[in-house]
């Protein structure tokens, strides 16, 4: 029955509404390919562009041949129709027909939390985003975004840092990566967690696609986090997604001055969640174990005076030496090796040059 699903998901202009309705209509794609052509004719919303697409692709597809290459190709097809189609998300609104995986799908007896945002975020959105990732791979939480450039690709990196899983769904193929910049963390990913499209293989980027993956993005994760966001945000419709289909949302709060933070300030004014620690957050969510806790706390108790003074000064936006020699008070000669130790602990770490920010 495969081959017949994936010869019905890669029709030219037959988009995900009018399978469903085709499915409605014949009941599955086996009847659709061997539907006969005037029958097809009598579809009703079917256009005539259509009909002849699919009468087309009937002559120039190979069911044989396409369905060796799928498997050649060690990406996975997953239907609707098949009853290894994912729960979370076959019964959300416009649920696609099918979808491919490169890699692994998010296990759906573990939790998993989607963090999204800017492409062109601050540095204080990166270090939120590092971080967030990091604790909940720490806490075996897959980390789930969209792989693009800023707080989608820190989550992601965050995630990969803490070694844990993490998981990308484009809007384009699994077999191309977008942007091609992000070459390294698509590696990276395959490594313990998977790509994921609706969209056939070899599909090319293009900007209509991206809106419709964020469903798929909330679908898949028990909440969203929005890190960074401005008011006509594309994270803001993975967050409406997130709504409808009853999860929930949570955002990290900003300067009200601030562009970035403006679409965050916003869904915190509306009802979202509030992010105002990962230790707090992890606890909201059920998310923490008692034993990482004692950790924390255990090292916190173990530091030397003048390191648990520098830390308290250094939180998720970064500070420079300068900025920590007047909160602390303490000479060069004791604030260099107060550092060097927060950072050797793994408490806090040098976001660039001469700049430290929190890790816990």
């Amino acid at each position: 029955m495969k081959k017949y699903q994936y010869w019905l998901s890669n029709i030219p202009g037959i988009g995900n509404r009018t399978i469903h309705h085709l499915i409605q209509i014949y009941g599955d794609a086996r009847e659709v390919y061997f539907s006969k052509e005037s029958r097809l004719q009598a579809v009703p919303k079917l256009s005539k562009i259509q009909q002849e697409s699919i009468l087309e692709s009937k002559k120039t597809w190979n069911l044989e041949r396409q369905e060796e290459k799928l498997q050649e190709s060690g990406i996975s097809f997953f239907c609707i129709e098949n009853d290894d189609f994912p729960e979370k998300i076959r019964n959300i609104y416009d649920a696609p027909y099918s979808f491919y995986c490169k890699g692994k799908l998010p296990d759906p007896k573990e939790k998993s939390i989607a963090i999204v945002g800017a492409r062109r975020c601050s540095e204080y959105g990166r270090a939120v985003a590092l971080e967030l990732g990091e604790k909940f791979a720490k806490e075996n939480v897959s980390v789930i975004s969209g792989m693009a450039l800023g707080i989608d690709a820190f989550g992601h990196w965050g995630a990969i840092r803490g070694k844990g899983k993490t998981y990308a769904v484009l809007g384009c193929g699994v077999d191309v990566c977008y942007p091609p910049t992000n070459r390294s963390l698509y590696e990276k990913i395959l490594q313990t967690g998977g790509i994921i499209s609706e969209y056939p293989i070899g599909t090319q980027p293009v900007a209509k696609l991206f809106p419709a993956r964020n469903r798929l993005i909330s679908a898949f994760s028990d909440a969203v986090i929005v890190v960074e966001a401005r008011r006509k945000s594309g994270s803001l419709i993975t967050a409406d997604f997130a709504l409808e289909q009853g999860k929930d949302i949570y955002a990290v709060p900003g300067g009200i001055y601030d562009d970035l933070s403006l679409g965050c300030n916003d869904l915190i004014r509306q009802g979202a969640g509030i992010v105002t620690g990962t230790n707090a957050l992890l606890t909201d969510l059920n998310f923490t174990s008692s034993d990482d806790m004692e950790q924390l706390t255990l090292e916190k108790i173990l530091l030397e005076k003048h390191e648990s003074l520098v830390y308290s000064c250094v939180d998720l936006r970064p500070r420079s030496i300068d900025e920590l020699l007047r909160k602390t008070g303490l000479s060069v000669q004791k604030l260099i090796p107060a550092v060097t130790a927060l950072q050797e602990k793994n408490l806090i770490e040098e976001s660039f040059k001469n700049y430290y920010i929190r890790r816990n």
